[in-house]
């Protein structure tokens, strides 16, 4: 079986059955085919109850039989993960408020826009997996500073225009594919720097 890049996790329970701090161990050495025995070793903990949070996981769809093999005179069932990694969906706990459309500068717009990104993106690069093709996406990091609240204001009316412009310059000829552009913008996290665009 060849595995996804990432598989969105949308359902309540099956998030419950992988957000335990075993389990998401148990997940992590997944990535590569085990066994409970092999579990259990790397865990330091009894094979039996490896056994039981490892069927749990199975039963969740978060990982599944990988073959088997002989060892030390038994036959082992090994099993390997659904999927790279697993996202949850950011609403799984609730759906954000809603804002009016055109606030765009509401924390709470972001937020929604953002969760809806992380679904939809998951979903499509799920899909064009099982295909075994790529998603083409693409992502633009910068650190800005502001030297008032303002700035914040006219900058995202001139980044407006500009994505305007080359929206208009670069709008698909026939069948072209389109694509969704966000852009946000938030405070940076003390310490925490991206690359500057020039």
């Amino acid at each position: 079986m060849q595995k996804m890049g990432s598989v969105l996790i949308d359902d309540a329970d099956r998030a419950r059955q992988a957000m335990t701090p075993l389990r998401l161990k148990m997940l992590a050495l997944l990535r590569e085919p085990g066994s409970a025995a092999t579990l259990a070793a790397a865990l330091e903990l009894p094979r039996q109850k490896v056994g039981y949070h490892l069927h749990a996981l199975e039963k969740a769809g978060l990982v599944t039989p990988a073959g088997e093999r002989q060892r030390r005179g038994f036959t082992e069932r090994l099993f390997v993960t659904t999927a790279g990694s697993f996202v949850v969906d950011p609403t799984i706990l609730g759906v954000p408020p809603a804002v009016e459309k055109q606030d765009r500068f509401a924390a709470e717009h972001l937020v929604a826009r953002s969760a809806e990104t992380v679904r939809e993106v998951t979903r499509m690069q799920a899909a064009a997996a099982e295909e075994g093709k790529r998603l083409l996406t693409f992502t633009i990091e910068a650190d800005i500073g502001f030297a008032v609240p303002q700035d914040v204001e006219a900058f995202a009316e001139r980044l407006t225009a500009m994505v305007a412009g080359l929206a208009e310059e670069f709008a698909p000829k026939g069948d072209g594919r389109r694509y969704r552009l966000l852009i946000g913008g938030h405070p940076a996290s003390k310490g925490k720097t991206t690359s500057t665009v020039n």
